[in-house]
């Protein structure tokens, strides 16, 4: 039987489920503001780790690039995000609506049809 999931709503399960294991097991509680800070520190500590995958460091001989770790940071950072999304009571359903309803919104700011100035791209 061929099962479709809805893959951002799997992916919300499960980290739903290990933060929940995680914080029983090592007995994180955290107020909101608190939470979000460390998903934060987090994700901005994973975009450290991608960017020394990627030869960011102009002053050091570049070393071939593993696709594999680059891969792996990703995930991480796509953990903690999710992490955070759940944290700020976001499910997979609305993080989708809102997700595009700002995708239609930047396009509209690249086609100059936004009330904010300075981001229509030429043509």
């Amino acid at each position: 039987m061929d099962r479709t999931i809805d893959k951002l709503e799997e992916i919300f399960r499960l980290q739903e489920a290990f933060d929940t294991e995680l914080a029983r097991r090592r007995g994180l509680e955290f107020g909101f503001e608190e939470w979000i800070q460390r998903e934060t520190l987090a994700i901005l500590s994973e975009l450290g780790e991608l960017l020394d995958e990627v030869n960011f460091k102009w002053w050091k001989d570049p070393k071939p690039i593993d696709r594999a770790r680059v891969t792996e940071e990703l995930v991480d950072i796509l953990h903690f995000f999710v992490s955070a999304c759940i944290k700020a009571g976001l499910d997979a359903d609305t993080l989708y609506r809102a997700y595009t309803g700002k995708n239609r919104e930047n396009f509209r700011r690249q086609d100059g049809q936004s009330d904010r100035p300075g981001y229509r791209a030429p043509d």
